[in-house]
């Protein structure tokens, strides 16, 4: 069994290829240029120095959201035209999911950010539990203020990741009164490799869909349609 995994939900571009053994090989991109300058290109390089061929897979892996709206385009699209092609299906991985099994079997509450803008992040409280990640606090989008109160009412020490950190370090240390601390640089973002570790789990469960179903998981509503909302709100 051997899955192509897109992650491109955040800043990084990150593509891999994995089988039930082993992390294949994996191709990550954190510097300046848009995931659709990056992306299939990716794909195609990671493919060639394999020596493999699309033929060969039985899934493709997508990190469904939440995150950058353009980003999270750009993987589904990805994703639906080679799941088409090849007659594969999709297995769809939460990106905060994703985030927090770059830190697999630590004892601490993950908690990955990704900035949303406005002083809000996309957020999820984890765990891991005998091996297994439990969700402590479902996806959404939050105040930090909400959820550094979350946090502290829990009560156990938590870690930090994701591309909300530098931009809200300084309030979280301000204002948190668990043991806190903050994933290093090369665990602290998106990775396609963290991606399809819980994409080749939920394929053997089943968790699949076919690619005409397949679409992102955007939590909330875009700014431009925000905006036009309170727009004719304000119209009316």
């Amino acid at each position: 069994m051997k899955l192509l995994i897109l992650e491109s939900s955040g800043l990084v571009a990150s593509v891999a290829v994995m089988d039930e053994e082993h992390l294949i090989g994996e191709y990550t991109i954190n510097y300046k240029k848009t995931h659709s300058q990056t992306l299939l290109p990716m794909v195609d390089a990671l493919i060639t120095n394999l020596g493999m061929e699309l033929k060969e897979l039985d899934a493709i892996g997508v990190s469904k959201g939440p995150g950058s709206f353009t980003g999270l385009r750009i993987g589904s699209a990805t994703a639906k035209g080679l799941a088409q092609a090849l007659d594969i299906p999709i297995v769809p991985v939460s990106s905060l999911e994703g985030l927090a099994a770059n830190l697999f079997g630590t004892k601490d509450l993950i908690c990955p950010i990704m900035d949303a803008r406005r002083n809000q992040v996309y957020t999820g409280v984890y765990r891991y539990e005998e091996g297994s990640l439990i969700t402590v606090k479902e996806p959404c989008p939050l105040p930090v203020k909400d959820l550094l109160d979350f946090l502290n009412e829990y009560g156990m020490p938590v870690i930090f990741l994701g591309d909300g950190v530098p931009v809200y370090k300084e309030q979280i240390e301000e204002k948190i009164t668990v043991p806190v601390c903050f994933a290093p640089s090369h665990l602290n973002r998106q990775r396609a490799g963290a991606v399809g570790f819980l994409a080749l789990q939920y394929f053997r469960e089943g968790k699949i869909e076919a690619a005409r179903e397949h679409k992102p998981e955007y939590l909330r509503k875009s700014q431009a349609e925000r905006e036009l909302e309170e727009k004719q709100r304000v119209q009316k």
